[in-house]
C-alpha cells in the first residue's frame, strides 16, 4: 500500500502539487498551535521581509504577515516531530523525481486578520535552492467565510492558468513545486497560522 509520503512524490511528479489532509495527528497540530501562540506572546515573531541579503525590506503591500524561523539546531520536541515528518516527504520526493533534496528550512507564519501575502513565486534569484514548499496549516477551526485562502495559479499547457483556492484547514498540507506555481495569500477574516518552509538542494 501507498504511503503518504509516496502519494505526495506521486503527485508532485505527475502535477507538480499536492494536497493531504490530516498530515500530522490533532495532537500535533494542537501542540504546535499552543507553541507558536506562546512564542507570539513572548514577542518573538517579526513582520515578514522580503528579498534576500541586502535587498531584505519589510514591505506591508506585498505581504504583512508575521514569521518566526526555526532553529534546525535547537528545534522543541513538537517541532522535532514535525521535522522528521518533513524529512519522510524529502526522501520520498528524492525518490520519485530525483531533485537532490538536501535541507529543509522553515518558520512559523502568522496572518492577523486583514493581511495577505501578493503573488509571488517561492523561488527567485536570491534563493534558487528552494525546490519544494511544503506548508502544513495549524488552525483550529476554517470556513468559507474566513476567506484567507491559498490560491495556486498552476500553468497549462497552452500558455493559460487554472486557479486553485486551498481554504487553510488545520492539518491540511500544501506541498508544491517552489520554481513552478505562483500563488498568494488571499486577505484573511481570521487570525491564519502554519508553519510554511523549503526543502532545498543545498545543506
Amino acid at each position: 500500500m501507498e504511503s503518504v509520503y509516496e502519494k505526495i512524490a506521486a503527485e508532485i511528479y505527475e502535477k507538480s502539487y499536492a494536497i493531504i489532509d490530516d498530515f500530522i495527528s490533532e495532537e500535533l497540530r494542537t501542540s504546535l498551535l499552543k507553541e507558536q501562540s506562546d512564542l507570539l506572546e513572548a514577542g518573538k515573531f517579526r513582520l515578514a521581509a522580503v528579498g534576500k541579503g541586502e535587498k531584505k525590506q519589510v514591505r506591508t503591500e506585498i505581504r504583512n504577515d508575521q514569521v518566526l524561523w526555526m532553529d534546525p539546531e535547537d528545534l522543541s520536541p513538537f517541532e522535532m516531530h514535525y521535522w522528521e515528518e518533513v524529512d519522510k516527504v524529502r526522501m520520498a520526493i528524492n525518490q520519485r523525481c530525483y531533485l537532490g533534496l538536501k535541507s529543509f528550512e522553515g518558520h512559523f507564519a502568522r496572518y492577523p486578520k486583514g493581511s495577505f501575502y501578493v503573488r509571488h513565486l517561492d523561488q527567485f534569484e536570491q534563493v534558487p535552492y528552494r525546490l519544494v514548499t511544503v506548508i502544513i496549516y495549524l488552525n483550529d477551526s476554517w470556513e468559507q467565510e474566513d476567506e484567507g485562502m491559498l490560491r495556486m495559479y498552476l500553468p497549462k499547457e497552452d500558455g493559460s492558468e487554472e486557479i486553485l483556492d486551498i481554504m487553510p484547514k488545520g492539518g491540511r498540507m500544501v506541498v508544491f513545486l517552489s520554481g513552478e506555481i505562483p500563488h498568494e495569500v488571499l486577505p484573511t477574516k481570521k487570525e491564519r497560522i502554519s508553519i510554511t518552509g523549503w526543502l532545498r538542494n543545498i545543506d
